[in-house]
């Protein structure tokens, strides 16, 4: 038997005590004991504190490493890693081109937007309500022609800032384009110009709820406005489109 095994207790395997040592650590990570950037302590530290050699200290570490618990810095130790946050989907993902697809962001976009709106009318700022006003009228201006679904996109931004949660903007982010899905969809998103009209009514609609601070107005029309696209995209699926 070897030096490095003679601390491992007996009556019980060196896989068992590597999984034992490596769940201890695991909870002491995950509670909070060890924080992203703290130092483990060292191999002979943990030889001690534990009672097991230092194979198993080794192994159990490797295995945390594995799971991107922790990680080596030459000549400095193991540190705690900070927790890796990915994006819960990716637009990239989804096939905009479907009906399908494009509901299931809409109704995405409801759930978000409707609370922004309200909260937009509570917190703008007048540099706020300037902006939300520049890109209403940049959305009237661009019609039906190829800037309108950026120039939506743009209203729909300002309107999510203008509630000083930073996550509201970074999920249309996200969403990019996808969130406004005309242009993937083609010839079958075509619209006439009455309906251009009524959806620079909704939004002229919501963006007055917004400078009023009529939070409860402002979610009413921002429901009304992404519902009634909603049943637009409805009828379109229907309709075989």
């Amino acid at each position: 038997m070897s030096d490095d095994d003679t601390a491992m207790p007996t009556g019980r395997g060196k896989e068992s005590l590597v999984a034992q040592l490596c769940n201890s650590l695991r909870a002491m990570i995950e509670s909070g004991q060890y924080k992203p950037g703290d130092r483990l302590p060292s191999e002979a530290q943990l030889t001690r504190d534990h009672g097991v050699s230092r194979t198993v200290v080794r192994e159990a570490v490797a295995a945390l490493r594995a799971d991107g618990l922790v990680r080596p810095r030459q000549g400095a130790g193991i540190f705690v890693t900070e927790p890796e946050v990915s994006a819960p989907f990716s637009p990239l993902e989804l096939d905009m081109t479907s009906l399908p697809a494009v509901m299931e962001l809409l109704e995405l976009r409801t759930a978000i937007e409707v609370e922004a709106a309200g909260l937009a009318a509570m917190r703008r700022s007048p540099s706020q309500e300037a902006q939300i006003l520049d890109c209403l009228r940049k959305v009237q201006e661009a019609g039906g022609t190829d800037g309108s679904s950026e120039a939506d996109l743009a209203l729909h931004r300002a309107i999510a800032e203008a509630t000083n949660n930073p996550r509201f903007g970074q999920m249309l982010t996200l969403l990019g384009e996808a969130a406004i899905p005309r242009r993937s969809l083609g010839k079958a998103a075509e619209v006439p110009e009455d309906y251009i009209g009524k959806i620079n009514a909704e939004h002229e609609a919501i963006v007055n709820a917004i400078l009023d601070g009529d939070e409860e107005a402002a979610r009413t029309a921002m429901r009304s406005h992404l519902k009634g696209s909603l049943r637009r995209y409805r009828a379109l699926q229907r309709q075989g489109a």
